[in-house]
C-alpha cells in the first residue's frame, strides 16, 4: 500500500514538473521597451535637486516612457487647498518632449512609507468618533482628491494609462501603514477614474515575489503590472530570492491559462539598493554591495527572460545620485544603453 501512495506521489510530482515545464516555455520578446519610474518625493530624499534631475532623465538618458506618482501630500497639502507646481513640470516637461507617461493615482503609491497621506488627513481622520467614521472620512477624501488629479491631466495626450493605487493586495508589507484591503472601495476608485476619462486603461499592479496575482489580474483594471525584485532585506540580513526567470514566465502562463490574456508590465524592476536605512548617510560600499553594477546588469539580464516587453527601471534617481556625487557613473552609463 506505501509503496503505491509512493508511485501516486511521484506521478503527481512529475506531472507537475511537466505542467511548470511547459508553461516556462514562452517566446520571449525580439525588443524590450524600457522606462522608469521618476519621483520628487524619492529625489528629496537623496537631497537632489529634483527639476534637475528630472530633465537629466528626460534628455540625458533619453527615456520616453515614465510613471509619475500623485503623491496626495504633494498636491493636496492642506485640506482643500491643491499645489499641482511639482506636477505641473514633471507632466508639461514629458508633454514636450512626446515621453508616454503612466500617472499613478491613490492613497497608496510607490516609495516607501507606502500609504502617502496628508498630515491633515491623519488629524481629521483621528478626530472621528469611530474607526468606521474615520475609514469613510478617509475615503470621500481620497475619491475627491483622485477626481481632481484626473480632470486637471486627462487633456494630456501623452498619458498612456492610469495606475490605480500600488500593489493593493500586498497587504502583509503595508497592513500597519495602509490598513486591509477595502476590495469594493478599489473598484470605487477605478470606477471613478473611468467615468472622469473613459478613453484610457487603467492600470493595477501587485508583487512579482509574493503577489497571487489572480485579483488584480481578474477583478482590476484593463493592464497588469508587476514589480521584480532579487535582492531585498529581510529580517536576517540582505538576501537574494532563490528564483529564476521561469518563476515569472510560469506565473504568466497559469494567470493566462486560468483567466485569459491581457496587457502585462513590469512596471518596478529594482535597481538600487535595498536598504533599512535612508541611502544618504549610507557608506557607498555598502551601497555597492547591494547593487552595483554587476548586480544592475545581472537584473536587466534576468528580466529579459521573464517575457515582459515592457519594463520600467525603478532606481533612476539613486543613478543619477551616484553620477552627481561623483561615485560612479556605471548605473547611469550602462542606463544610457538600454535608452538609446
Amino acid at each position: 500500500m506505501k509503496i503505491k501512495k509512493l508511485k501516486i506521489l511521484l506521478i503527481a510530482i512529475f506531472l507537475l514538473a511537466a505542467i511548470f515545464y511547459v508553461l516556462s516555455l514562452r517566446p520571449l520578446p525580439e525588443t524590450i521597451t524600457y522606462g522608469v519610474s521618476f519621483s520628487k518625493l524619492h529625489s528629496d530624499e537623496l537631497e537632489l535637486d529634483w527639476k534637475e534631475t528630472l530633465l537629466a532623465i528626460l534628455d540625458d538618458l533619453g527615456v520616453r516612457h515614465v510613471r509619475f506618482s500623485a503623491h496626495w501630500p504633494m498636491v493636496e497639502p492642506e485640506d482643500d487647498k491643491f499645489n499641482f507646481s511639482e506636477l505641473d513640470f514633471q507632466m508639461d516637461e514629458a508633454r514636450k518632449r512626446n515621453v508616454s507617461v503612466i500617472l499613478a493615482v491613490g492613497r497608496r503609491l510607490p516609495g516607501w512609507p507606502e500609504c502617502h497621506e496628508p498630515d491633515w488627513l491623519k488629524s481629521e481622520a483621528g478626530n472621528r468618533k469611530s474607526e468606521t467614521e474615520a475609514v469613510a472620512y478617509r475615503q470621500e477624501q481620497t475619491l475627491k482628491y483622485i477626481e481632481r488629479v484626473v480632470v486637471r491631466y486627462k487633456s494630456y495626450e501623452n498619458i498612456k494609462y492610469w495606475q490605480v493605487e500600488n500593489e493593493p493586495h500586498l497587504s502583509f508589507f503595508s497592513r500597519s501603514l495602509c490598513g486591509p484591503l477595502d476590495e469594493e472601495f478599489l473598484q470605487k476608485e477605478i470606477a471613478l477614474v473611468h467615468k472622469i476619462d473613459p478613453s484610457r486603461q487603467v492600470l493595477i499592479t501587485d508583487s512579482g515575489e509574493f503577489g497571487t496575482w489572480y485579483k488584480a489580474y481578474r477583478h482590476h483594471g484593463e493592464v497588469f503590472g508587476t514589480s521584480m525584485y532579487l535582492y531585498v532585506w529581510w529580517k536576517w540580513g540582505p538576501i537574494r530570492y532563490p528564483i529564476t526567470p521561469a518563476f515569472f514566465r510560469i506565473k504568466q502562463g497559469l494567470i493566462e491559462l486560468v483567466y485569459g490574456k491581457k496587457p502585462k508590465i513590469l512596471i518596478e524592476l529594482s535597481a538600487e539598493p535595498w536598504l533599512r536605512q535612508p541611502i544618504v548617510g549610507t557608506p557607498n560600499e555598502i551601497l555597492l554591495s547591494r547593487m552595483g553594477i554587476d548586480k544592475f546588469n545581472e537584473m536587466i539580464d534576468f528580466a529579459s527572460k521573464t517575457d515582459f516587453d515592457t519594463q520600467y527601471l525603478w532606481g533612476a534617481e539613486w543613478w543619477y545620485w551616484l553620477k552627481k556625487n561623483g561615485i560612479t557613473d556605471d548605473h547611469w552609463d550602462r542606463a544610457q544603453e538600454l535608452f538609446k
